[in-house]
């Protein structure tokens, strides 16, 4: 009798659960930006991984004789002025960019879960050390840190992407210790430690399931702060080196070229445009349909 009882609860229990994914899919879908952003950001992603694919030519090819062309059938959006194809530029700028955000993001997002659970469940005094850390390195702009830090190791990606980790940590570190702390005092938490279940074990069985959840929401808004960070960096010479092709430094080259042809520019900002819309409407998607609350804390 207990066993069918069981069983029934179990049914029960994975129905609830399957209606409450297919009611939130619905919502999602019913979201226009939403589907939108989705379409654009797999596009991004679709245009990045493949690459090599879809590009018509070498991105560092040089081509003196056709320099500044406009469109044509063999140049899609026409060449620099270099003579080199900007429609696969733009494609190989925009694996740099994947690189960046993705890299980029998610170690940030691991190492500010993890500081801020420790925050949040640690002792007091090793909260208010790891907050004052936090709150020291978000009262630098980014791009003054970066502007710093480049002038003093010299313009690479790696250090781009260190820049980008190290000022990303302390926003989803706050976020997480304040999630941590609100479930700190809650009831299964205390019951958990009331059978001898040790921190470690709360921490990564309880917390952290409950508290990632916002944090991928958040790094989701994320992703085009990031990739504009680096395009401002190479924008201003201070990221990719040359000839990696990025959408700042083909930004920064039609800059100079503009009275000539307006192509490079129209090819640099456009991908950044549609990026940072992709990833803005499926950011707010996702966050109404599974944290509405996170729209306050934001």
């Amino acid at each position: 009798m207990s066993e069918n009882h069981s069983n029934h609860s179990e049914a029960v229990t994975a129905k609830r659960a399957f209606n409450e994914r297919r009611e939130k899919l619905l919502l999602f879908l019913s979201n226009k930006q939403g589907v939108c952003g989705l379409i654009l950001v797999i596009f991004f992603f679709g245009t990045a991984i493949f690459a090599p694919l879809i590009a018509t030519h070498d991105p560092n090819k040089l081509d003196i004789p056709a320099r500044m062309s406009g469109p044509t059938m063999e140049h899609y959006i026409g060449t620099d002025q270099l003579g080199r194809d900007t429609f696969s530029r733009v494609l190989y700028g925009g694996r740099v960019a994947l690189k960046i955000a993705g890299i980029g993001v998610s170690v940030a997002l691991l190492l500010g879960l993890l500081l801020g659970m420790i925050a949040g469940y640690g002792p007091r005094w090793l909260d208010n050390t790891l907050l004052l850390v936090f709150d020291t390195i978000r009262s630098f702009p980014t791009i003054v840190i970066a502007l710093a830090i480049v002038a003093l190791t010299g313009p690479s990606l790696s250090m781009v992407m260190a820049i980008v980790i190290v000022t990303s940590i302390p926003g989803y570190a706050r976020l997480a210790r304040t999630s941590t702390l609100a479930l700190k005092s809650s009831e299964f938490i205390i019951a958990e430690r009331s059978v001898g279940a040790g921190p470690v074990i709360i921490v990564w069985r309880h917390v952290m399931p409950n508290v990632i959840g916002p944090l991928l929401i958040l790094a989701a808004m994320d992703v085009p702060v990031v990739v504009t960070v680096e395009a401002g960096l190479s924008f201003l010479g201070l990221g990719v080196l040359p000839p990696t092709a990025s959408w700042g430094s083909i930004l920064n080259e039609g800059y100079n070229v503009i009275r000539d042809t307006p192509w490079p520019i129209i090819a640099g900002g456009i991908p950044l445009v549609l990026t940072t819309l992709g990833f803005t409407f499926l950011g707010e998607a996702l966050r109404d349909v599974f944290d509405p609350k996170l729209r306050k804390s934001l």
